[in-house]
């Protein structure tokens, strides 16, 4: 028997406290679903492998090329002017969460066709914890690629002004962590098939990526495209984006922040109802 089924055991939960659950009960279960979310991370080396590609990609070649075509003048929290691949690194490790929160909600496709979501929601402890805890789980692995591009980065000479940044970004990775895994979540819901899931991606990581901060300052998107500049302010990964510039250089966005904590609220409860079988879309869809 697993971690995770040890954890989920409903038998032997049901005779050992028939009055509730104490929060060893809980840690039990969030470690098993934490712990079964590392394991299969770990088997799968490609994953880790093409999530480290995609922002090398645009570290290497793209900054290189686009270095002496777009000009930065100098905006907070900068407080000089600074290379291209030093602005675009707080947006390539959104990226990096980002494609990892898609990634975590494919697993959840997949394991609802498989049958494995059944023994993890039948599980009598609260939705909310069980969806929670596999949210933190994918959070914790996607903050784990996002420190091993740093390091690399780190060769680069791609750093913030201070050691301390490495520091001060870890609950900033947390929340921006939690909102797109939490999104990736309430969109799984959605999904029926497996076979749907990257037709639907697409219409979510692009816009998403593109329209936000992470390559190019609002100000020059402004220049150029005034809607489109209002778009990106309202796109949430753009809040993500800024959240984490601000606290690589131990500042807050206090702006960033209040939108990307009430995102992950909306996205998380829209995922914890949609994945309820009595009132979601899993009891439209028949289970």
């Amino acid at each position: 028997m697993t971690t995770l089924e040890q954890s989920l055991d409903i038998s032997s939960l049901g005779q050992e406290m028939p009055a509730g659950f104490t929060w060893k009960h809980y840690a039990i279960c969030a470690r098993g679903i934490i712990w079964r979310e590392a394991l299969r991370f770990i088997h799968q080396r490609e994953r880790f492998v093409s999530a480290l590609v995609r922002p090398l990609v645009w570290l290497f070649i793209f900054a290189a090329g686009f270095r002496s075509v777009l000009g930065l003048s100098i905006i907070p929290p900068y407080k000089t002017y600074i290379h291209y691949q030093d602005y675009i690194t707080p947006g390539l490790m959104a990226m990096i969460q980002l494609f990892n929160g898609m990634q975590s909600s494919l697993s959840m496709i997949y394991d609802r066709e498989m049958g494995n979501m059944r023994t993890l929601l039948v599980s009598p402890l609260p939705r909310w914890f069980l969806l929670t805890s596999k949210l933190m789980a994918g959070t914790l692995v996607s903050i784990m690629q996002v420190y091993a591009y740093l390091l690399v980065a780190w060769f680069w000479n791609v750093v913030p002004d201070s050691n301390w940044g490495y520091v001060t970004v870890l609950p900033a990775l947390l929340l921006s962590g939690f909102m797109l895994g939490a999104l990736g979540m309430f969109i799984s819901s959605a999904i029926k098939q497996l076979e749907n899931f990257a037709g639907v991606m697409n219409f979510v990581i692009f816009p998403m990526f593109f329209a936000s901060s992470a390559l190019y300052p609002l100000w020059k998107v402004r220049m150029g495209s005034p809607w489109l500049a209002d778009y990106c302010e309202f796109n949430p990964f753009t809040h993500a984006v800024e959240l984490i510039r601000f606290a690589l250089y131990q500042q807050v966005n206090w702006t960033s922040l209040a939108v990307v904590a009430g995102c992950t609220v909306i996205f998380l409860t829209g995922a914890i109802i949609a994945y309820d079988p009595s009132r979601g879309m899993l009891a439209r869809k028949g289970g």
